[in-house]
This record gives C-alpha cells, structure tokens and sequence, in this order.
C-alpha cells in the first residue's frame, strides 16, 4: 500500500481536529510486539506534527517513549480514513497545543480530569481520504461468520470472556489488526470483518483488504482492537496462522494468548490473569 503524502494538507488537519472521530495509534511495546490504543485527542498540529493529549496514564505513552515507531489511523464520523506513520520527538505540559487541548468543551468543563501532558510526533507518510468499502466489508462479514463455523479451538479454559467474544461478533464493531513491518514501524489495516470463532481465536475473511491483509507474515505476533459505538474496547495479541479455506472461502485466523483491557480508568493485562499484590509504591506522586 503506498504512503503518498508526506504532509498533511488543510483537509487532513482539519479533519483531525474534532474529538468526535476515531483515533488509534500502534506502538511497539518492550518485547517487540505490537499494541493498539483509542486516542481520539490524535490530532495534527500542522502539515508535519501530529499530536497526542494525554489524560489517563496507559501503556501507549510509554511505549512511544522507549520507541517513538507509531502508526496511526484517523475515522471520521463521514466514514473518511486517513493513516500513516510518525516518530514520537518529545512531549510538553504547557504550551499553545496544551492550552488547546484544554479549550475544548470536554476538556475544559471536565471537573475530574482534563490534558495533562501533549505528546509531539514527526510525521513521515501518510495516505487518505479513503473511504471504508462498505459493501465489500458487508459481505466479508457473511463470509466471516460461515468460514468461521468448525474452526473454533475450545478447552476447559476460556481466553476471551463472553464481552469480549459478543464485541468482536457484533457486526456494528470496528476492528482493527496491526503488526510489525520489516522496518520496525507498525502497520494498521481495518479488519472489520473480524469476528471470534470462540474465546480463543479470531477468524475474518480476506475480501475486505486483501492486499495489506495477505502481507502479514504467517507465525507472527499481531494485535487486534475492537471497539463498539458506545466506546465500550478490548485488545488482543495472538500468532496469525495465516490464511486457509473453509467451506471454499478464504479466512485468515488469529490464535488468541493476550487480552488487555484498555478502556480507563483500569487499563491492565486481563489474559493471562495477573495475580494481586499490595501496593507498595505510588511511582506517579513521589
């Protein structure tokens, strides 16, 4: 898929500005693995800079910070894509983006929490607006859910719960895979065709973005987000076994080993259970 733009023109940046829209960025994590996150504060500070308003401490900051790869894909409520890729510089709590980011109504009239910290990217690429293929999506969706059926790996032990597996079975649902490229930037493809074949595997039909989903190595480590209309996520990791043929249809599937809740206010590692422990230190208030 080719990155033509290397800047943003005045519709992208516009475009970016609403709160009311889809944000996600992928970042890579310590171990080399990816991870995606809502951010609907994505926005772009001009035609080079794209900005991150953080207000809950999750892991995509930090991830950034170690290593500033990302990727990241803009929604709009007109069903308008933008995606790219940036590299995180440096962040700031004050200045004319911070001081933006907390003009905003949801900000500004906030009594609990508002932008604390405004992260700074260099933009590299970028590609849009695209439109979503709805038709093609619809009916790699069908094709989804018959392709699914047989293919579900159940034991005594269940990965994903029962929310997680009805959210990526709603068909309503945004779905999104990223995996690591060849040059160690993440890769954001919608698959929102994605539906779970039981809790511990996810299955979608290549229609819908054959090109960029056939790209993704088989064996490797992905992650895929699944969001609903009432902002209600979840993320998981898992070994993409490639694609394969059921019922004379084509589907690619995801082995499931890594469930993390991300929505705030108690992001955390869901799958495999974490066991509790005291708390002992408050490392953000020292």
């Amino acid at each position: 898929m080719e990155y033509h733009l290397k800047q943003l023109d005045d519709r992208a940046v516009e475009a970016f500005s609403p709160n009311e829209k889809i944000g996600m960025v992928a970042s890579v994590n310590p171990d080399g693995m990816p991870h995606i996150t809502l951010i609907t504060s994505l926005r772009a500070a001009g035609p080079k800079q794209i900005t991150l308003g953080e207000f809950c401490k999750g892991s995509s900051k930090s991830h950034i910070r170690k290593n500033p790869k990302t990727a990241f894909l803009v929604l709009t409520m007109d069903r308008r894509m933008w995606r790219g890729h940036a590299s995180w510089t440096h962040l700031r709590k004050e200045g004319p983006e911070y001081q933006s980011y907390n003009d905003l109504p949801m900000f500004r009239y906030n009594a609990y929490f508002g932008i604390n910290t405004v992260h700074y990217l260099d933009l590299l690429d970028a590609r849009g607006p695209d439109s979503l293929p709805l038709l093609t999506i619809v009916l790699s969706a069908l094709m989804t859910k018959i392709a699914k059926a047989g293919t579900s790996m159940e034991s005594s032990e269940r990965i994903l719960t029962p929310f997680g597996e009805n959210l990526f079975n709603a068909l309503d649902a945004l779905k999104f895979i990223a995996y690591i490229k060849d040059d160690g930037f993440p890769e954001i493809v919608p698959v929102l065709q994605c539906q779970a074949a039981g809790s511990r595997r996810l299955v979608f039909s290549s229609l819908a973005y054959r090109e960029e989903l056939k790209r993704i190595p088989q064996g490797q480590t992905v992650a895929v987000f699944g969001l609903t209309m009432k902002m209600e996520d979840v993320l998981v990791r898992g070994t993409f076994a490639g694609f394969s043929k059921k019922f004379g249809l084509e589907a690619g599937s995801v082995d499931i080993d890594w469930v993390y809740n991300s929505m705030p206010p108690a992001h955390g590692q869901i799958y495999p259970p974490v066991p509790l422990k005291p708390v002992t230190e408050w490392a953000d208030f020292g």
